[in-house]
């Protein structure tokens, strides 16, 4: 089945001349506005809801050298920023040093990190850089919420590395939630977690990818919740930032702040370790896989001339959200969501506050794909490891599951990562 079958899409359309950024945006840009590159799969923690189920390290990632020549691809082609992350990109030796490239070479940086070396010396150089944007990723505003999904100790790890940024002086940092059914309540504590560090609170939406597949019935948000979610990010307004995560919210009326677009191909990508370009960060997985950087050509051809891109830049012309009265707020939601639980992609979002994906979840039969690549640490077997620990399971006198439990730094070495 081809790529337009899947998606009920007609042969790519003439890009109009004027119109609205979203009718530009949905053609697709001559490059991407920003795209996510994870440098490493390997990763210090073990989060459940991890989208890249990362933990060791693909011996095949790109060379240095490698890594260069992509970023002088990027400013050839004026990529305006790269979003960084992993696995936790910091534990590759070179990390450092690509982020100099990179902006020594006129493209900004965003990366994502969950702290272990953002040390002060670190935070130092990060406040006296340009073009950099560091987001520390904290999931509860409590070490007790907080540790249930990425790990006994790594709330005290992350808030570390926004305090060494803070008194290093560093302006704006990011502290990215991905928000579940244990932290939604928590979003007034999270605003006043940046608040006191300076910097500005992200939130991002739990994905059914990577490990995320294994813990998304236990974590994702109700429908009571989301309602809730809702009604707190239209007073927060542009004070949190939410990128595309929610546009499919909109359905309760107002449209919130950020992209209502699957950008998906058309202004966002993501190159993964070893080079090779899929769709949407949030979809790693060989449906969604459109070439490699390392192919002739490069990712220029990739971006320009993948015929999976061009089917994703091409008009939506079926689908039972079609004939939605907020299909033009909403567009149907997350492709990678509605893939990763199974439901057809040109239909409505799992969780879709119209109720509208019900049905479709209970169905017996309906096929969910598996996850086509696994680099969890301590079993590859989907689905063993890592777990949710329990709340209250790590009280003194009970041993942690596993070595990550107990410190995010268990096993942090060379011969694992």
């Amino acid at each position: 089945m081809t790529a337009t079958d899947r998606l009920g899409r007609n042969a790519l359309a003439v890009r109009p001349i004027g119109g609205s950024l979203i009718d530009q945006f949905e053609l697709g840009l001559n490059a991407p506005i920003c795209l996510t590159w994870e440098l490493t799969y390997a990763c210090n923690l073990a989060c459940v809801h991890c989208l890249s189920s990362s933990g060791r390290r693909d011996p095949r990632e790109l060379s240095t050298a490698q890594c260069e020549a992509v970023i002088d691809e990027f400013q050839a082609m004026q990529v305006f920023y790269i979003n960084i992350g992993g696995g936790e990109p910091t534990v590759r030796p070179d990390f450092w040093h690509l982020l100099e490239y990179a902006i020594d070479h006129q493209v900004g940086v965003k990366f994502s990190t969950n702290g272990v070396r953002v040390t002060p010396e670190r935070a130092r150089f990060l406040a006296a850089t340009n073009y950099v944007d560091v987001q520390v990723s904290i999931d509860g505003a409590t070490a007790e919420v907080n540790d249930r999904v990425r790990g006994h100790g790594s709330y005290d790890m992350a808030i570390r590395a926004l305090e060494n940024l803070s008194d290093a002086g560093f302006v704006d940092a990011k502290i990215s939630v991905v928000v579940t059914r244990e932290n939604v309540g928590q979003l007034d504590l999270f605003k006043a977690l940046a608040d006191r560090n300076g910097a500005t609170l992200r939130l991002t939406r739990l994905r059914p990818s990577g490990r995320g597949a294994e813990v998304w019935d236990e974590l994702h948000v109700t429908a009571t919740q989301q309602r809730e979610l809702y009604d707190w990010l239209l007073k927060a307004g542009d004070n949190v930032l939410t990128g595309d995560s929610f546009f499919h919210l909109a359905a309760y009326g107002e449209p919130l702040p950020g992209l209502n677009l699957c950008g998906a191909g058309r202004v966002v990508c993501l190159i993964d370790p070893i080079g090779d370009v899929y769709a949407c960060p949030f979809a790693i997985h060989e449906e969604f896989l459109a070439g490699n950087v390392l192919a002739p050509g490069g990712f220029d051809n990739v971006w320009k001339n993948s015929e999976l891109f061009a089917d994703l830049r091409s008009p939506q012309t079926s689908g039972a959200c079609t004939k939605c009265q907020f299909f033009d707020s909403c567009r149907g939601g997350c492709m990678a969501a509605k893939f990763f639980t199974g439901l057809p992609l040109d239909g409505p979002d799992p969780e879709c506050v119209l109720g509208n994906s019900e049905q479709a979840l209970m169905e017996i039969g309906r096929t969910i794909p598996p996850a086509s690549q696994d680099h969890s640490r301590l079993d590859p077997r989907r689905g063993a490891e890592p777990v949710l620990v329990q709340i209250g399971a790590l009280s003194p006198g009970r041993p942690p599951a596993h070595a990550c439990s107990e410190s995010p730094l268990a096993d942090f070495h060379a011969s694992v990562l």
